[in-house]
């Protein structure tokens, strides 16, 4: 990771990140560990206290936050609240400034906060992230990024800081769309596992067998094997949500219709977890959705 001090011979960039839950923590971090200039706010105070300790400034008030910042990096639960936060801080801004838009937004949220962001006079970049809480930490995330080419330069910092690779796609919006059809497989995917490993153990065996099966073959991958795990010592400690899988399954219908059929059945089986009290717990627990049959033959 490359350090920016004052001292040193590479200057960064002011930056504020609005929104330290699970992902926006850990990317607040990074960014502080690269030596960036970094203030840091979140609705629940307590949130975002223990950043202080890591080198970040908390602010009081969002608009105290984004007060002479370069880059304002939104990590949310969603477009209304992005916005929300983002009108309480109007009359804060930098001249200039760049909105990092982080947060999964849908294709629709994406549009409507370029809008918001042109009213309050920010340059708007689509910037959603692939990964969870683990690339998160490692600075490790894929940032799919779309918007002004002329924000590129203030951007390669904070960009280098929180990810290992930024995809950029052209004119703002687009970054968002890519994100959807990424967020379709990771769902489906999980969802697969599950359903996998209660036909095993439908049929007699262990449900695990079928985890031990494709070790080391073409079918296994890092992913497979850690939601498998999870599910097979039902155990979810949270990387993605469930109900934020019920958030962006409805964005991946919303957008995509019927070109996301395994999605529809999806959504459903991520609103059974739910239900059943799951929504806080990593997707993993889709394997409560499709029960597994314990023991084997």
């Amino acid at each position: 990771m490359k350090v920016y001090t004052s001292s040193g011979q590479v200057n960064g960039p002011r930056v504020s990140v609005l929104g330290t839950g699970v992902m926006g923590a850990r990317m607040a971090r990074n960014l502080a560990a690269a030596g960036l200039p970094l203030n840091v706010w979140n609705r629940t105070p307590e949130r975002a206290a223990p950043l202080a300790k890591a080198g970040a400034r908390v602010a009081p008030t969002v608009a105290d936050a984004v007060r002479d910042a370069d880059v304002v990096l939104t990590m949310l639960w969603d477009a209304d609240t992005v916005e929300e936060v983002l009108r309480d801080a109007d009359g804060a801004f930098a001249q200039g400034a760049v909105l990092l838009q982080t947060s999964t937004v849908g294709v629709d949220g994406a549009a409507r906060l370029a809008d918001v962001a042109a009213e309050l006079g920010l340059r708007y970049v689509d910037a959603p992230v692939l990964g969870t809480k683990h690339p998160a930490e490692q600075g490790t995330l894929v940032v799919l990024a779309s918007g002004p080419a002329d924000t590129r330069a203030v951007l390669t910092p904070v960009l280098d800081a929180i990810g290992s690779r930024t995809v950029w796609l052209g004119e703002a919006g687009t970054a968002s769309r890519l994100k959807l059809a990424a967020n379709a497989f990771v769902l489906n995917v999980t969802a697969a596992i599950a359903e996998s490993m209660a036909v095993a153990g439908a049929l007699g065996l262990a449900p695990t067998a079928f985890l031990d099966a494709i070790h080391g073959g073409p079918m296994e991958s890092p992913f497979v094997a850690a939601k498998g795990t999870l599910m097979a010592a039902g155990d979810y400690p949270l990387s993605f949500a469930v109900d934020s899988g019920i958030k962006d399954a409805r964005f991946i219908l919303a957008a995509a219709g019927d070109a996301a059929p395994l999605t529809a059945v999806t959504l459903e089986l991520l609103a059974t977890a739910s239900a059943a009290g799951h929504g806080g717990d990593d997707i993993a627990a889709l394997a409560h959705a499709v029960p597994q049959p314990r023991g084997a033959r």
